[in-house]
């Protein structure tokens, strides 16, 4: 480990922790990924070589790190959030739709600032976030975000309750309603929709349509704004993650760039 590597703890080692470990060892990444943090400490197969275990939030205080990255699930995100920010580390949240809990989102954003540490909302499988924010910063009129998956990415999910995700011969919106809804009931494939609510107008007042379409092959998200900066629409159909595919390969593509750019001297 070189003296400027970043230190990194992933909170988690599923499919998208997987995902960026492999990465950023494929690409030489000027990062050491110092822990890992697991529910389970017997579930460490091909860990990081040198890579701590950690099945306590509390032990985060005491492993040198400059950003720690969840990527755990909804359910991950109170106890480690409150550990990292506490600990004045910068922490990055993929299993986004965990800040539709208004409480726990003030609760962090107030540790980040008490400790003069960050809260990452990274874009997760969204392009032109950074759009769309500065687009905020002039009053916004509507944005309207739709996610199509074929229908595997919806099983075992809310939506089996709503269609029957086996006989679609076409589109279907099963879903239509409010940021916050979408994400509270979809926290596995509509953690998404968190992003584009905060960058825009909020999750009360971001529309979130979900489709399952027999007939798609990626996974597809389609972003529209209006207001005082003019009218944007954002598209971007995404590959599945092979080995889950109800996320897809530019989440963790988007959590490698923001490793890497704490790594390096360009920001873009």
């Amino acid at each position: 480990m070189s003296e400027s590597d970043v230190r990194l703890v992933l909170i988690g080692w599923g499919a998208i922790g997987r995902r960026v470990a492999t990465l950023l060892a494929e690409r030489d990444a000027a990062v050491k990924i110092v822990a890992v943090g697991l529910r389970d400490a017997s579930h460490t197969r091909d860990l990081p070589p040198g890579a701590e275990v950690l099945t306590d939030p509390a032990e985060l205080a005491g492993v040198p790190a400059d950003l720690v990255v969840e990527a755990a699930g909804r359910g991950s995100v109170a106890g480690w959030g409150r550990a990292a920010l506490a600990a004045g580390r910068d922490f990055a949240v993929s299993s986004t739709s965990a800040l539709v809990d208004e409480l726990l989102f003030a609760e962090l954003l107030a540790l980040a600032k008490a400790r003069r540490a960050h809260l990452i909302i990274p874009p997760g499988a969204l392009g032109g976030i950074d759009a769309l924010s500065a687009a905020s910063r002039l009053p916004l009129r509507a944005v309207r975000h739709e996610i199509i998956k074929p229908p595997a990415a919806w099983a075992g999910t809310g939506a089996v309750s709503l269609c029957d995700l086996a006989k679609l011969t076409s589109p279907h919106t099963f879903f239509e309603g409010t940021a916050r809804a979408a994400a509270d009931a979809f926290p596995q494939n509509a953690n998404v929709a968190v992003i584009s609510a905060l960058a825009g107008i909020g999750l009360d007042h971001t529309t979130i349509s979900l489709v399952a379409d027999p007939a798609a092959t990626v996974n597809s998200h389609s972003v529209t704004a209006e207001g005082d900066f003019g009218r944007m629409v954002i598209r971007l159909d995404n590959r599945p993650l092979a080995t889950n595919p109800k996320s897809s390969e530019m989440t963790a593509l988007s959590l490698v760039r923001l490793i890497e750019t704490r790594a390096g001297g360009l920001v873009i």
